[in-house]
């Protein structure tokens, strides 16, 4: 006799119905706690002011990007047995960069899920990734580790990543950056601002300023390659503040 798999009749009764079929459509698992996953679509936007951000998903988010973090530089690193440390970075930053997250989720239709104030979409240009990132984070905390390592490679990677053509994909952040700058009518300076150790050992820190305001440094063996870490970082920052648009990606 065969047995059938049964869905949980508790499903069809919940007052969160909605919600786990479309977990269950988007990433094809039904959650155990659906809480967590109401939280993580929940943006401190939809928050009064009387309570407190731990009852938004900013803190799922912060889990969420660790776990992602690990979960794709596992996957990278036997992926690709032959590539050094710089290639191996390069693909995991642009796998779970903002820009990247956002488009996922994007695709994925999770803005559909995501509780927030009606005018959220004007000032926050990173809620779609930062609900992203907050979405394992609470699929970690209720199937654990390996179950969201598969998830993210078999549902996400392996159906909507083509790596192929992201390992061939170049992204010029300075360049961006200062068209952005043009366009806006902001300032922007990358400054070599020191230099540490000596012969091949010698390493230049950059630093990168909008309108005389300091975003950041970045260390490299390279004046160039400083630059174009911070010029990524400083990109990140400033669409994850909503400073640029989610167009501009």
């Amino acid at each position: 006799m065969t047995l059938k798999r049964i869905k949980p009749v508790k499903f069809y009764f919940s007052s969160h119905k909605q919600l786990y079929h479309a977990i269950k459509n988007i990433f094809g698992f039904y959650p155990g706690n659906i809480f967590l996953y109401k939280l993580a679509f929940r943006h401190k936007s939809a928050l009064n002011q009387t309570h407190e951000t731990f009852l938004s998903n900013e803190r799922l988010e912060y889990l969420g990007d660790a776990i992602l973090g690990a979960v794709v530089a596992d996957y990278l690193f036997k992926l690709f047995p032959y590539k050094d440390e710089g290639f191996l970075t390069e693909m995991r930053s642009r796998l779970v960069s903002r820009d990247h997250l956002n488009k996922l989720s994007h695709k994925l239709g999770l803005q559909s899920l995501i509780q927030s104030d009606m005018v959220l979409p004007a000032h926050s240009k990173s809620f779609k990734g930062d609900a992203f990132e907050a979405f394992f984070g609470a699929l970690y905390l209720d199937k654990g580790y390996n179950f969201t390592k598969n998830i993210f490679i078999n549902n996400i990677i392996k159906r909507h990543i083509d790596m192929e053509k992201m390992q061939h994909e170049e992204i010029n952040y300075k360049s961006r950056l200062i068209e952005w700058g043009q366009k806006e009518r902001h300032e922007i300076e990358f400054r070599m601002v020191k230099e540490k150790g000596n012969g091949y050992a010698k390493q230049y820190v950059v630093e990168l300023f909008i309108d005389n305001k300091s975003y950041g440094a970045a260390t490299d063996f390279s004046i160039k390659g400083a630059e174009k870490l911070i010029a990524e970082k400083g990109w990140t920052q400033l669409t994850k503040e909503g400073v640029i648009s989610e167009n501009n990606s």
